[in-house]
C-alpha cells in the first residue's frame, strides 16, 4: 500500500484514525452528514495502514503526527469515533448503511434486499433509474424484481436496458446517492427490531422465578405490553407445536442428559409427546434417566430447557424443523 493507491476519503480516514478519538471527534462535529458518511465508509473498509504510509501522509499534509505505528480501520473503531460527536441513533443509522443488510457495496446491499421490497420501491422511480439498478445486481435477483413490477412499467425498463450503453460515472453515482439517502436508510430503520420481540427473547432467557416476577410487575404497569411479550415468547412447553418429524430431528440433536433434566420439569403432556417420538427402548431408557435424577434444582431445569429451546430455534433458522406460532394457517381447498 502507498499514498498513491489511496483515495482522498481513505487518506482523510487514515489521518483521522492517526489523530486519535478525541481530535477526530471534534473534526467530525464540524462536518456535513454526507462528509461523515463518506469518511465513515472509507474508514470502516480501510484495513491495516503501514507506518511508512502514515509518515508519507504526514509529510503530504504538512502535519506532525504523534503516532508512527500501524493503524487498523474497522467498524468498531469507526463507531467509537462517531459516538464522540453524534447521537447514538444517528450513529446506528450510519453504521447500518455502511454494513448494509449483508453486502459491502451499495449494489451488494441491494442484492440482499427482498425482491418484493425492492420492486415496491422501484415501481415509483424513473424507468431509467430502475434499468441502472437492475444492471448492477445479480441477474437472478434482477429477474425476480422485474417479474414483480407492473407489466407496462417493466417493459419500459426492459427497453431502456436494451438501449443502455456504458453508464456514465456521474449518473451511476447519482443513482447510488439517491438509493443511499432514500431507500437504504429507510430500509435500515424499518428493519430495526421491534422492542417487544427483543424483550420476549430476553424473557426467554430468564429463569422461571425472575420471568414470573417481572412479567407480573409489568402487567400491573402495562397489561397490553405484557400480553404482547408473552405471546411472542417461545418456551419449552411451546415445543408441543413442533410436528413429529421436527421433534425427531430435535431429539437426535439434543444432549441426552439435558433432555432428561428438561423433561423432569415439563408437563406430563409434553413429556409423553417426546416419548411417543422415541423407540420403545429409548423411551424406557429416558424414563429411567428421569427417575434416577431424583430431586433437582429448578434453576438447573430452566437452564436445560432454555438450551433445548435455543437449539430448536437454531434448527428452525436453518430450515431443519418448523416452529409454528400457534395460529391456524389458511388452507387451500
Amino acid at each position: 500500500m502507498s499514498t498513491r493507491s489511496l483515495t482522498g476519503p481513505q487518506k482523510a480516514a487514515a489521518l483521522l484514525l492517526a489523530l486519535g478519538e478525541e481530535h477526530a471527534a471534534s473534526l467530525f462535529a464540524r462536518m456535513h452528514e454526507d462528509e461523515i458518511r463518506d469518511l465513515s465508509a472509507a474508514m470502516a473498509s480501510l484495513g491495516t495502514v503501514p507506518a511508512p504510509v502514515i509518515e508519507e501522509l504526514c509529510r503530504e499534509f504538512g502535519e506532525q503526527l504523534g503516532q508512527a505505528g500501524n493503524l487498523i480501520g474497522s467498524f468498531e473503531s469507526t463507531e467509537r469515533l462517531l459516538l464522540k460527536s453524534l447521537p447514538r441513533d444517528r450513529v446506528s443509522q450510519i453504521m447500518e448503511e455502511i454494513r448494509g443488510p449483508a453486502g459491502r457495496t451499495m449494489w451488494d446491499k441491494l442484492g440482499n434486499v427482498n425482491e418484493a421490497v425492492l420492486a415496491n420501491y422501484l415501481k415509483n422511480e424513473y424507468p431509467q433509474t430502475v434499468a441502472v439498478v437492475l444492471t448492477k445486481v445479480r441477474s437472478d435477483h434482477a429477474a425476480r424484481v422485474l417479474s414483480l413490477l407492473p407489466e407496462g412499467f417493466a417493459m419500459e425498463v426492459v427497453m431502456r436496458m436494451l438501449r443502455m450503453e456504458t453508464i456514465q460515472k456521474e449518473a451511476l453515482e447519482g443513482v447510488e446517492k439517491t438509493l443511499k439517502a432514500e431507500f437504504m436508510s429507510n430500509l435500515a430503520r424499518a428493519q430495526r427490531r421491534d422492542a417487544h420481540e427483543m424483550m420476549a427473547e430476553i424473557f426467554n432467557n430468564l429463569d422461571r422465578q425472575a420471568e414470573g416476577r417481572i412479567l407480573s410487575a409489568l402487567e400491573e404497569r402495562n397489561r397490553d405490553a405484557a400480553e404482547r411479550i408473552r405471546s411472542l415468547m417461545f418456551t419449552f412447553e411451546d415445543l408441543h407445536r413442533v410436528d413429529g418429524a421436527g421433534l425427531q430431528a430435535l431429539l437426535r440433536a439434543v444432549e441426552k442428559d439435558k433432555l432428561a433434566l428438561a423433561l423432569k420439569g415439563a408437563s406430563e403432556q409434553l413429556r409423553e409427546m417426546f416419548m411417543k417420538n422415541l423407540t420403545e427402548r429409548a423411551a424406557k431408557l429416558l424414563r429411567d434417566d428421569i427417575a434416577a435424577l431424583g430431586p433437582v434444582r429448578l434453576r438447573d431445569v430452566d437452564e436445560a430447557q432454555a438450551a433445548i429451546v435455543l437449539l430448536a430455534k437454531d434448527m428452525a433458522a436453518q430450515g431443519q424443523i418448523q416452529l409454528q406460532d400457534g395460529r391456524e394457517e389458511e388452507m387451500v381447498p
